[in-house]
This record gives structure tokens, C-alpha cells and sequence, in this order.
């Protein structure tokens, strides 16, 4: 069973909020140097007072220390399951457990060795390039027979468990027929079922390689009747490579660009239903039944006229109080209407009621005021970062917030961090990052934020994590017209000084050669923290090889390590310029 609300809001810009209610608590809006301060005259007052956050210099200290690299998925990769093609935007996701490196790519999934008790190295290839698909060998239905992009891969360390979330693009007869009426009356069996061991395919992908001549193989037939659906599959261990459960879900409208999250009474999922309609969905499904591979229920909700979705996710093992709605957060401005701008952020408190679904309900949005932001590029599907020696450039997708709304609790301080791509000053993109924190009645306030953008170019596609002292990591795309798209990132220790990465920009893949072959470029990526150490940040990203027509991805890992003496924004004007 499956409940499923109607709920339909004003527009963004009609929003109600009273910014008292939401301080800046501890803002500065003066991290330019007077030298900079001149570069803004003549700009718009919404970009004046958006650029007054941007910090243009390096952190002074040295750039985190790159841990461990290597390539994943991607031009020249091949592995147990042989090679494959692969789909352009890459749509990363990556997870992160006691022994494993999980990551997947639009289609193709991979799992490595992490360097621990279990392996004495990083990076070695256990699995892959597999479908994602193989999750579901054997279960039956769409989510065998289709194997779809967009597919996420999460640690839920709350648990020790692996969760692949993967949505269906084409219609399919829902799962929750009796029959499959559309295919010789064949019952479906139950789910989900008895868990089932990972199917690992041989290295054989004929059916990704053009046949003679060029001319890619037929498609398999396209269904008319029934749904779309999210499938799920949960493991009953720590091990990637062992068994697993696995559910379907059906979904009326389509699911695109889903994100999952892990939070202690459910896995929330948001999607999106078109390019073309600002129209999203709000799922949750029960986390306590699915982890004990029992029958499940989903509960959800349809928004209008709101942007991009995400739910609050936990990190670290330090939960929530028993309860605690999960906060779904949104930028502003519409992309559709041409509106690339805002000052808002807008959020909602998710309650699930698993006992009493009458009970399960959405309150909000409330608008937290922050400083103003345009979108990178005025949004998505837009040529926006230069490359050199070609006009095609890449899209920024800067009209949503980006990877995750990260929960961290520390003690009693309980705060949420979340990144997204805009415009800048000099007319590039920067990464403008958030904390956010719970006060009195738990109600939600702005702590920090920060736009980083030193020495020009473009950064863009950020994804943010924080460790166990409430430290701050960002993974991005770099790139301009004068530098191949690669792939840096940065951090900040929680006693700087507000609204600062204090430390330099590591290189995790520079970049060699340029993509000519299409605008998309990742769509999103994750950063996330390994629950072995709760200190260790990794991160993954696109770049080509020299003479390279696709991208490879690379994979990484950093810590942030502090000085004795925290950074303070009064060292920092002295060493701008400086790695």
C-alpha cells in the first residue's frame, strides 16, 4: 500500500517569512578586501550585496593533503564485467563503507577496495562495470528489465547497510497488481522477498556495442501500460557484494533526478517530474521494515511551483531526537519564468506517521533569508563555462541546491549545511555554501555563509560534507576558458572564522583535454565522510585525458587537519593569491 497527497503551494516569490525570525547570526558581509571593493561598482544592488560574501582569496593554509586517488568509471576503464559505453551527463554518486567503495554512473555501477582491516589497498576493482540493474536480477518486473540512469548509491552507517536507489523511465505494469496482465498473466512474486545475493555478470556487454556498421542494436519493447517506479534495494550487511532485498515502488508521474536520504524513520526520496513543469514529489518510504526485509509502505507528497528538493541526511551516529521531523529545503528564483535570482531559502518539516498515516503531513515553507544569488549560468542546460579552444561550453545546472542537506549533530549543537552554484562578481561561478542551525524550539536560523570564488574562472557542481568536529568539506568542477574542466575542492575548520574556507584548494584531476561533444556535464556529484573514521572526506568527479572524447571520473579522499591556532579572517587578506 501507498498513501499519496496533492499538496500545491504558491510560488517562490510569494512565500511568507519573517527574516527577524531568521538571523544571521554572526554574518559578516565584509570578507572582500578594500582592494576588491572597486570590481563592484556598477553592479546590481542584488549583486552588490551577493558579492559582499564572495571570498576572492585562498585560505592560508596549505591546501588539505590528497589521501588516495584513483579513476573510476569512464573512458579506459574495464574491470570483472569487461567494458561499457557510457551516457553523458555522468550523474555521479558515490558511498563510502568500513571496507568498500561504492560508486555508480548513470548506468554502470562499481565497487572497490578501501584500504583497512579487510584490503591493504585502495582502489582495486571487485566489481564492475555492472548494470545497475543487477541489483534486481531475478526480482522481476521493471526494475529487471530496465536499467536506468539517475540510480543513487548510499551508506546508511546508522545501520551498516548498502542503499541503491535506482527510478524507472519508461512505463511498466505496477508491481501492485496482482497479475502482469500485460505479459501472459504472470504473477509477480512477492517483495520483497527472500533476500538475494548481487548478481555479477560475466564480461560480456554485446547489447551496449554497436553492431556492423555503426547501428546500435534494437531497443527492447517500450511498454504503454501501467506506471513508472522507484526500486530499492537494501543490504542485509555490511558487504556491497552480498545479498540483498529488494522493493518497487509505482510512481503516477515521472521520477527524475531522485535523492535519497538516510534519516532514523525513513529513507526520503525527492524527484522531479519534467524538465518542463515546476512540479516535484516528496516520498518516504519505512526504513525500520525494509531493514528487516519486510513488506513496506511509502508515503508521499506532490508539490507545485517549487524548485529542486532535498531532505535532510544524517551524519555521523549522533541522531536526532526521537521524532524529529526531516527538514526539505529549496532555493529560489524560476528558472522557467526566466527568474535567476533570489535572497530565500525556503523550508519545510516532514512528518511521518507510520501508525496513523492520517497523521503524516508537510508545515512550512518558511523562508530564511540569506544574502542575494543568481544562478551560475541563469540555470541549467546553459553553455556557461568556457573551455579552451572550443565554443561548446558546459552546463552549471545552477538552478537547485546540489548533492545533499547535510545533519550533523555535535553534542547538543545540531546544524545542516548545503551548497549550490552562482554567479559572481567577475562573471564567473563560485560555490556559495550554508550552515544552518537549530535554536530555541528547534526552529531553524541561518549561522554562516560564504561564497568561494577566489582568482576568477569557474567552480561549480559542488558537493559539501562535514566530519566529526563539525568541520566543513567541499568537492567542485573547475574550469574556464583558459584551463580544461578538472576537479578541486577545499574546507574549513569549525573555529574559523565565519563564512571562511581557511584552507588552500587541493587538485583532485586536472583536467587535459576539453568536452566537445555535449554541454551535460555531471549533473551532480557527491561528497561524503567515511564512517570508519568520521574524519575522511571523499569526493568524485569528471575530467578527460589527453586526446580523450569522454570523460573519466576520479575518485579521492582528504582530511582536514588543523593548525594550533584556528584561521582567523584578519590573517587571510595577506595571503590571498596564495595555494
Amino acid at each position: 500500500m501507498r498513501n499519496f497527497f496533492l499538496f500545491s503551494i504558491a510560488a517562490l516569490p510569494f512565500f511568507a517569512g519573517n527574516p527577524a525570525n531568521c538571523p544571521n547570526v554572526g554574518q559578516s558581509l565584509s570578507f572582500r578586501s578594500p582592494a576588491d571593493t572597486g570590481k563592484l561598482r556598477g553592479l546590481p544592488d542584488t549583486a552588490m550585496a551577493g558579492a559582499a560574501i564572495e571570498q576572492t582569496w585562498f585560505g592560508a593554509r596549505p591546501a588539505p593533503a590528497l589521501l588516495t586517488g584513483f579513476d573510476g568509471l569512464g573512458e579506459g576503464f574495464s574491470g570483472p564485467q569487461g567494458t561499457a559505453l557510457y551516457r553523458n551527463p555522468s550523474d555521479n554518486a558515490l558511498a563510502v563503507g568500513p571496507d568498500h567503495i561504492f560508486q555508480i554512473v548513470n548506468t554502470r555501477m562499481a565497487i572497490y577496495t578501501k584500504k583497512g582491516k579487510r584490503f591493504d589497498s585502495t582502489g582495486r576493482v571487485l566489481l564492475g562495470p555492472a548494470e545497475t540493474r543487477s541489483v534486481f536480477k531475478g526480482f522481476g518486473g521493471p526494475c529487471e528489465r530496465l536499467n536506468n540512469g539517475d540510480a543513487v548509491v548510499r551508506y546508511d552507517q546508522l545501520a551498516d547497510r548498502w542503499l541503491i536507489v535506482m527510478p524507472t523511465f519508461r512505463r511498466g505494469v505496477p508491481r501492485t497488481e496482482e497479475k502482469d496482465t500485460a505479459h501472459g498473466l504472470a504473477p509477480y512474486p512477492p517483495q520483497p522477498g527472500k533476500a538475494v545475493m548481487l548478481f555479477q555478470a560475466p564480461p560480456t556487454f554485446a547489447e551496449e556495442r554497436p553492431a556492423a556498421g555503426g547501428v546500435r542494436p534494437p531497443r527492447i519493447r517500450i511498454d504503454t501500460t501501467g506506471t513508472y517506479c522507484m526500486c530499492y534495494a537494501i543490504s542485509t550487511g555490511p558487504d556491497p557484494l552480498g545479498s540483498y532485498y529488494r522493493y518497487e515502488f509505482d510512481r503516477p508521474l515521472f521520477p527524475d533526478y531522485p535523492r535519497p536520504t538516510i534519516w532514523p524513520d525513513g529513507y526520503y526520496t525527492t524527484s522531479s517530474t519534467s524538465d518542463n513543469l515546476i512540479q516535484r514529489q516528496a516520498f518516504v518510504v519505512d526504513r525500520e521494515k525494509m531493514l528487516k526485509g519486510e513488506p513496506a509502505r511509502e508515503q508521499s507528497f506532490i508539490l507545485n511551483d517549487v524548485n529542486f528538493l532535498l531532505n535532510s541526511d544524517v551524519e555521523g551516529q549522533q541522531l536526532p531526537d526521537k521524532g524529529a521531523p526531516n527538514i526539505m529545503i529549496t532555493n529560489g528564483g524560476t528558472q522557467l519564468h526566466n527568474n535567476f535570482e533570489d535572497d530565500g531559502l525556503y523550508v519545510w518539516k516532514f512528518h511521518v506517521d507510520w501508525k496513523d498515516t492520517t497523521k503524516t503531513k508537510l508545515e512550512g515553507p518558511v523562508r530564511l533569508a540569506v544574502a542575494p544569488y543568481h544562478y551560475a549560468g541563469d540555470g541549467q542546460l546553459k553553455r556557461s563555462v568556457a573551455q579552451p579552444g572550443t565554443d561548446m561550453g558546459l552546463d552549471t545546472q545552477g538552478d537547485k541546491l546540489l548533492g545533499r542537506l547535510v545533519y550533523r549533530r555535535i553534542g547538543k549543537q545540531e546544524s545542516f549545511v548545503v551548497v549550490h552554484s552562482v554567479k559572481t562578481a567577475v562573471a564567473g561561478s563560485g560555490v556559495r555554501w550554508y550552515e544552518l542551525r537549530t535554536g530555541r524550539h528547534h526552529r531553524l536560523h541561518l549561522y554562516q555563509q560564504g561564497t568561494y570564488a577566489p582568482g576568477g574562472d569557474h567552480r561549480w557542481l559542488p558537493g559539501i560534507a562535514t566530519d566529526k568536529d563539525g568541520d566543513i568539506g567541499i568537492g567542485y568542477s573547475y574550469g574556464g576558458a583558459d584551463h580544461f574542466p578538472g576537479q578541486r575542492f577545499t574546507g574549513r575548520l569549525a573555529a574559523d572564522s565565519l563564512g571562511i574556507m581557511g584552507f588552500g584548494e587541493g587538485i583532485l584531476a586536472e583536467g587535459m583535454a576539453s568536452q566537445t561533444t555535449t554541454l551535460r556535464w555531471e549533473d551532480y556529484t557527491y561528497t561524503v565522510i567515511d564512517p570508519a573514521d568520521d574524519a575522511t572526506f571523499w569526493y568524485v568527479g569528471d575530467y578527460l585525458k589527453k586526446d580523450a572524447k569522454n570523460y573519466t571520473t576520479r575518485i579521492g579522499a582528504f582530511r582536514l587537519i588543523p593548525l594550533q591556532t584556528p584561521m582567523h579572517s584578519d590573517t587571510l587578506p595577506a595571503a590571498r593569491h596564495k595555494r
